[in-house]
């Protein structure tokens, strides 16, 4: 199991004065010291915290590998071509929501054009790429069929239940990944995971990654990042080491 750690809150409390601190970048070299496999960060076409300067210097400064998550239009595929990452996750994007409300759409229509294009450009480009989809089997299969490498399952639902009734949306979230596995594609989980919730969805055999952000964030304003880091990789491999 690896632990992305998403860092785009830094860069929110930054915007919110428009000045240079905190610096995500610093953040995410810290999280590499508290034991971070990866870092994630989303370029968002508004650009409401993570900046183009931001992902140049995160590219030149970290050692592990970086997902860059991105809307699947033209603009942003071209700054990933330029960039490039590791990783590159499309995620659907819409400018009134707080944070990413859902997976992608991925019926015929334009939504599912724009992600194919994207999806052939990066991999020509030899980019490792990811789609951000529900839990459900019909966005497992399109995924498969559009060739990409990963799929990243969205556990906002899961997260928003409260504890009792959580079962059922781990029960989707594990059919959904086996699902993933049997077809050929790498299966990455995130979007709500807390350091009280993660342990059901860490301990899913089928899933290889998580992403997390503002839990590991939020517990840092208390006791500083390496720690955060540290507890919430501590948490997720325990809950892989469990019978």
């Amino acid at each position: 199991m690896r632990l992305f750690v998403n860092i785009d809150h830094v860069a929110t409390v930054r915007q919110a004065r428009r000045t240079d601190e905190p610096d995500p970048v610093r953040a995410a070299v810290l999280a590499e010291l508290g034991g971070a496999d990866g870092i994630t960060v989303h370029l968002r076409e508004d650009r409401r915290h993570i900046q183009d300067r931001d992902v140049t210097l995160l590219l030149q400064t970290v050692r592990t590998p970086v997902n860059l998550e991105l809307a699947a239009v033209p603009e942003m595929v071209d700054i990933a071509l330029a960039a490039p990452p590791a990783q590159v996750t499309l995620v659907p994007e819409r400018r009134e929501e707080v944070t990413t409300e859902g997976g992608l759409a991925l019926s015929a229509g334009s939504s599912v054009d724009s992600v194919a294009e994207a999806v052939m450009r990066l991999h020509q480009a030899k980019i490792r790429t990811s789609l951000f989809v529900d839990p459900d089997p019909a966005a497992v299969h399109q995924s498969a069929e559009l060739g990409v490498d990963a799929i990243e399952l969205h556990t906002g639902e899961f997260a928003n239940l409260p504890a009792p009734e959580r079962d059922g949306q781990v029960e989707r979230l594990r059919r959904a990944a086996a699902l993933g596995r049997s077809l050929g594609l790498a299966v990455h989980a995130g979007h709500g995971l807390t350091y009280e919730n993660v342990r059901p969805v860490a301990s899913l055999s089928d899933v290889e990654e998580l992403n997390i952000g503002h839990s590991i964030i939020s517990r840092a304003v208390f006791v500083g990042l390496e720690r955060a880091v540290r507890e919430m990789a501590e948490i997720v491999r325990d809950a892989r080491r469990a019978p």
